[in-house]
């Protein structure tokens, strides 16, 4: 259950992302306690001509949550308010992080249906800025949001679903933290099942050539390519009727942590010392993991720990375009002079009905490039942005990007949409600020 302890005001000192590549001065930040002290902030703030933005833990690569003038931090707004098992939902507290919802509903016999491969971000944060996995059939966290509960710049508490204030239901599932503060999540889930993990090698080239039959044959299909090398790791996941067969403790601290993660901080930071090394290092990286298959409950096979630091740019294109976009994208690559250490992450999900969506009334795929944390990454970053705007491409909201409110008033459908209602919820912007004045406009 949520918590009872008392909120807390204080004098803001700089606040920076898990990146560290946004850097911001609010002027004070609020941790409230309860959905009263959050409305009571905000209506302070109001009161002060002062902006207000909640944030969570940070794991955005955009300004979506600087400040420079009261910054929210919902973290005493956690835990499970309520489990409906016949309706199928749950309703959580929006500075839950995911990895204690998935915690909570493993142990109530639950879980969501999909969710991405990270799990540090908290409910609000992760769906407000469209945070998603792969799959052919379930989509993003947000699509499986079946009612939110949000303080306007009013100060009032709304609630909204299909039925309820529909209108900004369908938008504020993924809001950018522009229409409001999220303060409860209702999320639609399901009893607890097993997936069965099929991880293995593949090159590129073949990847390509069956990506349409990897892509129908399996409910998860993602790979990972490795710039500088024609090799790809690939995963499938598809329910399985069991038994359960978790990774090996040995193979989890071998594959996962020694491999994933000590290893390749160390490889990334002499990559970042001695950029030549690079196309070496990806060479021998590239084939580091071997073929493995295991089943476990969704979120041991969906998630995994990522502590190797990185900036991160993701675009969506339309899932046809995703074989043309990646030659594209590996033709620069290896025309270019650049030195790429990550690997480049592709997921796919089906179209959605959420306004602001990557997803938006269209199937699509996803391409995430990376750069080692202190590397230089605006080079790459741009030539790989070129090539996906080429293609329509619509940006992750958290996650680095130079698009502007022109470009997406013709990339989303239902873009005016959304700014329409953002004008009537918000129309002196107390939930503004510079990023949001970007991308979507005054």
């Amino acid at each position: 259950m949520s918590t009872a302890q008392t909120g807390s005001t204080k004098s803001s000192e700089a606040w920076r992302n898990w990146a560290g590549n946004v850097v911001s001065r609010p002027v004070r930040e609020v941790t409230p306690a309860s959905v009263e002290e959050l409305t009571a902030a905000v209506r302070r703030a109001a009161q002060d001509g002062l902006k207000v933005k909640a944030v969570g833990t940070g794991h955005s690569f955009t300004a979506a949550a600087a400040t420079d003038g009261v910054l929210i931090r919902p973290q005493l707004l956690t835990g499970i308010r309520d489990i409906d098992r016949e309706n199928g939902t749950v309703t959580v507290e929006a500075g839950t992080p995911l990895k204690r919802l998935n915690l909570a509903l493993a142990r109530e016999g639950l879980s969501l249906t999909n969710m991405g491969d990270i799990m540090e971000q908290t409910v609000s944060g992760a769906t407000s800025t469209g945070t998603h996995g792969t799959g052919r059939d379930s989509a993003s966290i947000a699509a499986q949001i079946k009612g939110l509960e949000l303080v306007t710049a009013s100060g009032e508490l709304i609630t909204c679903s299909e039925k309820e204030n529909p209108e900004v239901f369908a938008a504020a599932r993924i809001g950018l933290g522009a229409l409001g503060i999220i303060t409860a999540i209702t999320f639609a889930v399901e009893p607890v099942f097993l997936l069965t993990a099929r991880e293995e090698p593949m090159t590129f080239d073949k990847v390509l050539a069956d990506f349409d039959e990897l892509h129908a044959e399996n409910e998860h299909f993602e790979f990972y390519w490795f710039p500088h090398t024609g090799n790809c790791n690939t995963k499938r996941n598809n329910r399985s009727a069991g038994p359960e067969a978790p990774v090996s403790r040995l193979s989890g601290i071998w594959e996962d942590e020694i491999l994933s993660n000590g290893l390749f901080q160390a490889v990334n930071s002499l990559g970042r010392a001695v950029p030549a090394t690079i196309p070496t290092i990806a060479k021998i990286s590239s084939k580091a993991l071997s073929a493995r298959t295991y089943t476990d409950i969704p979120y041991k096979v969906f998630t995994s720990p990522r502590r190797v630091r990185f900036v991160e740019m993701e675009y969506a294109v339309p899932r046809a375009a995703l074989v043309e976009t990646l030659r594209e994208l590996k033709s620069m690559v290896d025309r270019s002079n650049l030195r790429v250490s990550f690997p480049v992450e592709v997921r796919t999900a089906p179209a959605d009905d959420i306004a602001l969506s990557t997803a938006a009334d269209r199937d699509s795929a996803y391409i995430a490039v990376h750069m080692y944390k202190g590397t230089p990454y605006q080079r790459y970053f741009t030539a790989a942005e070129q090539i996906f705007t080429a293609h329509e491409g619509r940006p992750h909201w958290g996650k680095v990007h130079t698009r502007d409110a022109e470009y997406f008033a013709r990339v989303y459908p239902r873009f005016g949409e959304f700014t329409a209602l953002r004008d009537r919820l918000d129309p002196d912007r107390l939930f503004g600020n510079a990023y949001l004045r970007r991308v979507l406009g005054d």
